[in-house]
């Protein structure tokens, strides 16, 4: 008998409760076979209430929240513009997010390049289908270099763990640093944002930062799907952006990296390779990377997947991957980028071998080798496309007072595609120093900070509830639910309305009835239920959007719509909260900034 019989729930009495096919394809996942979806809420015996914490109040000019590369940057030159800096972080210095497992910087030296700055942006332009805004493109080559060679003094390229490397500019400096601290709240007054609050992961301690201008470095996000280190990504910067009025974009664009079928739930078996090589130095080699395209051939063949060189000749026939004959359709590929030979296998190492089937002393890649399974990076876009919308160059928000830098900015620099190895974690220093140092020029125009103490007190409330709720629902079983729901392959990868519309509804009730009924009864587990609601209003963001971009372009693949529509679609879709608090979408042209709300 299965585990779901013995609970008293059939499978067959689910697909049919179902009544979608998204219901038919969640209910075979085995994360529903673990679930008791009969079981009442469970009592909250709350051992830490919140009568226990201790509420402290900070104050600086410029607050950066998160502390890779991005953050790293931020708080280094925002300090060195004559700001007073305060770096708050949820997990450690350079060891948590995607920057540890970033092994490849790109970097653009004018003198040894084979194109000009003119060249590589039109050729990332070409591979993005226009979806990049290039002044951020642009940028990413003009300030690359320099940042690579300040991580060169600081002992970057020594050592494959990063938390050394970023302590020297943040230690000698005197930049106060709080680490697992998670921010729950952004603080907006008079329309501009004027702080954050969160709470300690370690001791009962509620913070209030007060600042004169913020600067998200808090990632993009995932929905903690196994095999890919995401873990710690959930939206949080987003989502707390977004309720505080800022503008959200490219939600519809996703990471298709993929992961191995051999301990598929372990990241580090998978990636531990990666992680513990030293990072390198990548030029500017442009590429047209999708990730969906795997999915795409594992939904119309069926498994294994595989990752390899590309398609060759004028045939398109790889003699290593018969199995690209065998498929017609999929999503489109610049004409230049569609016959290529694969990468010179000289000198190749780090991330440059994930892309050539190798890996230093033989064998495949980490993660790469033997049969793949997709999803393993489910609900995080492409490096740089997910986030707050900007409205100049410096990562400003459509909030006053409200910087992004990194995957926590949706600068489209690469557009809705990987276009160059290396790019993302060059883009986050570029991004962070320019952030960084906008923020602090912007803070010497301040005179003062207000917080109002009945705003305050409000935040403690939201911040506390899920341990004063009696009776709920624990966030790590709302959150295998929303996984069981985004994960599937032709969710997120391989688009279509009713598949997209079914798992919109689960997630809807998701955020109408769970989210208000999470429980919390220690610190970890606040954690949670705070990240969980995050992940939960990004799935309907991510869904959203699908929906209404009815076309297919780069990473987002409809399959109802397969073409590209430049006719209605040369344009970013932007996210906000309309007046009466909901969910309202527009689109942005490509080539404009956004304006405020």
């Amino acid at each position: 008998m299965s585990d779901s019989k013995q609970k008293g729930l059939s499978r067959r009495q689910f697909i049919s409760a179902a009544g979608s096919a998204l219901g038919v394809a969640a209910a075979g996942a085995y994360v529903f076979n673990q679930m008791d979806f009969n079981k009442p809420p469970i009592s909250n015996d709350t051992p830490m209430p919140p009568s226990t914490f201790s509420v402290k109040h900070m104050e600086s000019d410029v607050l950066v929240i998160g502390s890779g590369m991005a953050g790293l940057f931020a708080a280094v030159k925002a300090h060195d513009a004559g700001a007073k800096v305060t770096m708050v972080s949820k997990g450690r210095l350079g060891s948590s997010g995607l920057t540890p497992f970033a092994k490849g910087i790109f970097s653009y030296d004018k003198n040894t390049s084979n194109m000009s700055i003119d060249q590589f942006v039109a050729k990332v332009t070409e591979s993005a289908i226009q979806t990049n805004n290039p002044v951020f493109t642009r940028q990413l080559a003009e300030h690359s270099k320099a940042r690579v060679e300040e991580l060169k003094e600081w002992g970057f390229f020594d050592s494959p763990l990063y938390n050394e490397t970023f302590s020297r500019p943040i230690n000698e400096r005197g930049i106060p640093l709080h680490q697992r601290v998670m921010i729950t709240h952004l603080i907006k007054e008079n329309g501009r944002v004027v702080g954050a609050s969160g709470f300690s992961l370690d001791k009962p301690n509620l913070i209030h930062f007060k600042a004169k201008t913020v600067i998200l470095c808090s990632g993009s996000g995932g929905f903690k799907p196994s095999g890919f280190p995401v873990c710690d990504l959930t939206h949080d910067g987003t989502i707390m952006a977004y309720k505080i009025g800022a503008k959200v974009t490219g939600k519809e664009w996703n990471d298709g990296h993929p992961g191995s079928a051999k301990n598929s739930g372990s990241s580090y078996d998978n990636w531990h390779g990666q992680i513990e090589e030293k990072p390198q130095i990548n030029g500017a080699e442009v590429r047209h990377d999708l990730g969906v395209d795997m999915n795409y051939q594992a939904y119309k063949i069926g498994p294994p997947i595989t990752m390899g060189p590309p398609p060759m000749g004028p045939s398109g026939n790889n003699p290593k991957r018969p199995e690209m004959t065998q498929i017609k359709g999929g999503p489109f590929v610049p004409s230049a980028f569609r016959h290529r030979a694969a990468p010179p296998p000289e000198h190749e190492g780090g991330i440059l071998a994930l892309f050539s089937g190798k890996k230093p002393g033989g064998g495949p890649p980490p993660g790469m080798g033997g049969e793949q399974v997709g999803g393993s990076s489910a609900g995080m876009a492409i490096h740089k496309s997910e986030g707050l919308t900007p409205i100049n160059e410096t990562g400003l928000s459509t909030i006053p007072g409200l910087y992004a830098a990194g995957d926590a900015l949706g600068s489209h620099m690469s557009g809705g595609i990987y276009a160059q190895i290396g790019s993302s974690l060059a883009g986050s220093a570029v991004q962070g120093a320019i952030a960084g140092e906008a923020a602090a020029q912007a803070s010497k125009k301040i005179s003062s900070v207000a917080i109002s103490s009945s705003r305050l007190r409000d935040i403690e409330q939201e911040i506390f509830a899920p341990l004063k709720r009696k009776r709920g629902y624990s966030p790590a079983w709302v959150t295998q639910v929303l996984q069981g729901i985004m994960i599937p392959n032709f969710v997120l990868y391989i688009k279509k309305e009713r598949l997209l519309q079914a798992a919109l509804a689960y997630v809807e009730e998701l955020k109408e009835h769970h989210v208000p009924m999470l429980i919390a009864n220690d610190l970890h587990k606040l954690r949670l239920a705070h990240e969980t609601e995050n992940m939960i209003i990004t799935a309907e963001m991510k869904l959203k959007a699908s929906i209404m971009r009815k076309e297919s372009r780069c990473s987002h693949y409809r399959l109802d719509y397969p073409k590209i529509d430049d006719k209605n679609w040369q344009a970013w879709i932007n996210i906000y909260q309309d007046e009466k608090g909901e969910m309202a979408f527009e689109k942005q042209p490509f080539g404009t900034w956004a304006s405020a709300i």
